[in-house]
């Protein structure tokens, strides 16, 4: 049917101002208010996730680009452990058997790596593995990892007790017991899933551990020893009522899990647990086992931890890195004393030798030195204070520091773009969120000052995009992408009467201090 023409541009004017006002509210940003007392008491609050970082096989700590990059990381985070695989690997050279069947020790890249670690201001949270070729019950047993580790068992373990007694001893001799007892020993790495080939998998671990622990204690008792380093969260229970029906040394308790780790896994469940809230609700786990134990003092280590435990670009390499460990230093604070996230830098090996710098890998800093906006995100959330403040959104933490400055953490999470090993371009979906903030009891005259991380600011990737991403970036694009991920500037708001007003782009963080 045809309508009048007068009828028509009325009915045409009509749905455009109705179209109009429905843009207008889509685009409207949702509102959070965020009220915070700067005088208030609060709680405690620990920086639990930069005390740590994990990094590639214990050779590549030798590199100077490994070397850089652990001080740059440092500098923004202030960490102080550092963990990595393969410290008893074929390429570090420690173990080795002489043709009359006698074992002999080399420390000499052994000394370089803690040498090096030291010289840099990180300790070494010493993973006790993989096996050594001299030692293994199998030299076949090799995990799929590109410079492919042994798993296997040893083939004898009074071999294995006077490795460990030689390596402890020559740690203590050369660094002294006060340093060596700052440390942590911690046994062998997720022998649950494909890393640990002794079966059952569960009563050799424990045969493994013990082993280890009491030989360790046996150099001297000061030395910080524990495990189980299960993936998914497993094992908590069990392995503490191993160590306290056997009387075998254990000084913390250490896991693992991911993101996409999934509720099956973890929690033996059908549910669906979203990548945003899967890593603490396992600290949550873990935490009430410890509780419910012969150990409910015991320290709780993650010593790793990341929101994919794959390669996805959309994840790691991006700005939804930021609202992500936000949320998850707000969801798990109280409850552990260590998370370790896996890794401090993409010098990294363990699916080959990277290609692309931006390729979904765990680091914080990309090959050539190029920073991520996960970088950024822990510089910034570095600035949180020591005293956690009562706020009542699930998008902001409230701190203050030892001198009074109030500093806020407000994010907008939104999930990734894309969730595959291949790159998916595109802004994330979702909507702004205008934040009004109301600090009562500020310091008169006290001014705010605003960190942003989001895709314009500190933002290597979309960078990298406009360069068609390039698997092997020229000296000049290497030079703009390192010049890009650099952490935006920070920006002076107007605060009055402690009061202000932002709006926060879907997967942007915003720091702010009120000083």
């Amino acid at each position: 049917m045809r309508l009048p023409t007068a009828f028509r541009q009325f009915f045409l004017a009509v749905c455009a101002s109705a179209l109009l006002v429905g843009g207008a509210a889509a685009a409207t940003p949702a509102s959070v208010q965020i009220r915070v007392d700067a005088q208030a008491a609060g709680t405690p609050f620990p920086h639990f996730w930069e005390t740590m970082f994990g990094s590639g096989r214990a050779s590549l700590s030798l590199r100077d680009d490994y070397r850089k990059d652990l001080d740059a990381v440092r500098d923004a985070t202030g960490f102080s452990y550092i963990r990595f695989h393969g410290i008893f690997d074929h390429d570090v050279g420690m173990v080795n058997r002489d043709p009359d069947g006698s074992i002999r020790y080399n420390f000499s890249y052994i000394d370089q790596i803690y040498d090096g670690l030291l010289e840099h201001g990180v300790k070494p949270f010493i993973e006790l593995g993989f096996m050594p070729r001299a030692l293994t019950s199998d030299p076949n047993e090799l995990q799929e990892f590109w410079y492919h580790p042994n798993r296997a068992p040893p083939k004898n373990y009074a071999e294995w007790d006077a490795m460990i007694t030689a390596f402890a001893r020559h740690l203590v001799a050369r660094y002294g017991i006060d340093e060596v007892a700052s440390w942590y020993f911690e046994v062998w790495n997720e022998p649950n899933i494909g890393f640990w080939a002794g079966e059952p998998k569960q009563s050799t671990y424990y045969t493994l551990y013990d082993h280890t622990a009491r030989a360790l204690k046996a150099v001297n008792p000061r030395l910080r020893v524990g495990g189980p380093a299960t993936a998914q969260g497993a094992w908590a229970t069990e392995f503490l009522a191993h160590t306290k029906k056997n009387n075998v040394p254990v000084d913390f308790l250490s896991t693992h899990v991911y993101g996409d780790d999934t509720a099956q896994n973890v929690f033996h469940s059908d549910e669906h647990i979203p990548r945003r809230d899967m890593v603490c609700r396992t600290v949550d786990k873990v935490h009430k086992e410890i509780l419910a134990s012969p150990y409910p003092q015991m320290p709780l280590v993650f010593s790793e931890y990341n929101a994919s435990y794959a390669n996805l670009p959309n994840v790691t390499d991006t700005v939804f890195m930021g609202p992500w460990m936000a949320n998850t230093i707000r969801e798990c604070a109280g409850k552990i004393q260590i998370m370790s996230y896996w890794s401090f830098s993409d010098v990294f090996e363990e699916q080959g030798v990277v290609r692309n710098p931006f390729y979904g890998g765990f680091g914080l800093i990309a090959a050539r030195r190029i920073p991520k906006p996960a970088f950024n995100a822990f510089a910034m959330l570095h600035k949180l204070g020591d005293r956690q403040l009562k706020s009542d959104s699930d998008s902001a933490l409230a701190t203050r520091r030892d001198d009074g400055t109030v500093v806020l953490a407000l994010w907008n999470y939104a999930p990734p773009v894309g969730d595959t090993a291949s790159y998916t371009p595109g802004k994330p979906t979702g909507t702004s969120k205008h934040f009004s903030v109301d600090v009562r009891n500020l310091a008169a005259g006290a001014h705010a000052t605003v960190w942003r991380l989001d895709e314009d600011h500190g933002n290597a990737v979309a960078a990298f995009d406009r360069m068609g991403r390039p698997d092997f970036p020229s000296r000049a694009q290497i030079a703009a992408l390192r010049k890009a991920g650099e952490m935006a500037p920070p920006q002076r708001v107007a605060l009055h009467d402690g009061k202000l007003q932002l709006d926060i782009p879907p997967q942007g963080l915003v720091v702010v201090e009120l000083r």
